[in-house]
């Protein structure tokens, strides 16, 4: 069924490969079409038999169990796997948007709300992940994926199933992104994909990896050292952004940002991320303003519609023609801020701006004041078609 000519993809019956987008020591991948009426789009990873040694059988088997049983909007979808006298064939879902890495290099660095937004959907899979025992071991730009504005985590080989207390010393992944005690040949466990997290993240914000050298040997030394990890001169990052970084790059992983800690960390912010859920959560805050504001329960009611509005503004980025409506929630918001104060002996009249308002109650009320002022920023993106996301994909 499959041909080894080296000039050639190999033959599938139900596909036609095409293009090489890529190859490795075990593995080559192609773009690749189903037969038949449907011409669906895959990609399909071939792993020679006679390339496989005891280790590396043992790797793709994991790779496949795994891939088998996670179903995850950012993780990278195994559809099929077959075999035939020579290859192993896994067919792969297909993300045209190419990788991280090729992303970054082309617009040299990101934004932080672009790295941040690319940071929450990784949290998000490494969070399934890590609820489920698995770590990757192997994570970099290279093996996150783009399919449209979503990324989707890629290359389970090195992938393991360990349970925070296991511990390994194989040497697994790419120097570059490798947690110290792992290039130290210590004994590690999951905590080096945290490790390999905050140097995607340094690349993304600053365009080079923190240890980025000319050889291995420069590299090792770099990585080796006790010196603590800086940011380069001048980087203009949040201080929410700059505190993760740091304990993401902590060289000690005992004094490293735990798991916990980093899916609840306020950079991450993981209950606001853009998603499907987004919507549903903001719609059913928002029933429950509307009733409290019935009731004339103005605070309450407030509080719910700045809470609705912090879910509002992760959705629009997932479906943009909802700003209208959003609009009304921020003018009832603002309405019921101003009243509220009122309700306090502050004179509403003697206010030249509801805005005005909201600025003399930030002293008491910050966050549903921040939430109304990044919600009518990010409306007035969408409306403006000014989207930044939008514009660099």
């Amino acid at each position: 069924m499959a041909s080894t000519s080296s000039f050639a993809p190999p033959k599938l019956a139900e596909f036609i490969l095409t293009e090489r987008l890529g190859s490795g020591t075990y593995a080559t991948v192609y773009k690749a079409y189903r037969k038949g009426d449907s011409r669906e789009v895959v990609a399909v990873k071939v792993v020679g038999k006679k390339t496989l040694n005891k280790a590396s059988t043992e790797n793709l088997l994991t790779e496949i169990e795994i891939l088998k049983t996670v179903r995850h909007p950012h993780i990278v979808q195994l559809k099929d796997f077959q075999w035939d006298a020579d290859n192993i064939y896994l067919i792969l879902e297909w993300c045209s948007g190419g990788d991280l890495s090729r992303f970054i290099r082309s617009r040299r660095i990101l934004p932080e709300r672009v790295a941040r937004r690319f940071l929450q959907q990784i949290a998000c899979a490494l969070q399934f992940l890590n609820e489920r025992n698995i770590s990757h071991l192997d994570l970099k730009p290279q093996n996150i994926l783009l399919s449209g504005s979503v990324l989707k985590l890629a290359d389970f080989g090195f992938a393991q199933y360990m349970s925070p207390w296991d511990e390994q010393s194989v040497l697994r992944g790419s120097p570059l992104y490798m947690a110290p005690e792992m290039v130290c040949r210590r004994q590690y466990d999951s905590r080096v994909d945290l490790w390999s997290v905050g140097v995607i993240l340094y690349e993304a914000l600053f365009g080079r990896a923190p240890f980025a050298s000319r050889s291995y040997s420069e590299l090792e030394e770099k990585i080796r050292s006790n010196q603590p990890i800086e940011l380069p001169p001048g980087a203009r990052v949040s201080k929410d952004c700059r505190d993760l970084l740091l304990r993401l790059l902590e060289r000690n992983p005992d004094a490293r940002i735990t798991f916990a800690e980093f899916f609840t960390h306020p950079f991450v912010d993981l209950e606001h991320m853009p998603s499907a859920k987004s919507l549903v959560k903001a719609k059913e805050l928002v029933l429950q303003a509307v009733q409290k504001d019935q009731e004339g329960e103005r605070s309450a009611a407030l509080s719910l519609y700045c809470s609705a509005l912090e879910h509002f503004v992760p959705a629009i980025h997932c479906k943009n023609n909802i700003h209208s409506h959003i609009l009304q929630y921020v003018s009832r918001a603002e309405e019921l801020k101003a009243l509220v104060d009122s309700d306090n002996r502050l004179s509403f009249e003697e206010a030249q701006t509801s805005r005005d308002i909201l600025r003399e109650m930030s002293r008491n009320q910050p966050r549903l004041l921040a939430a109304l002022d990044m919600a009518s920023t990010a409306i007035a993106k969408v409306i403006m078609g000014n989207s930044l996301m939008m514009s660099l994909l």
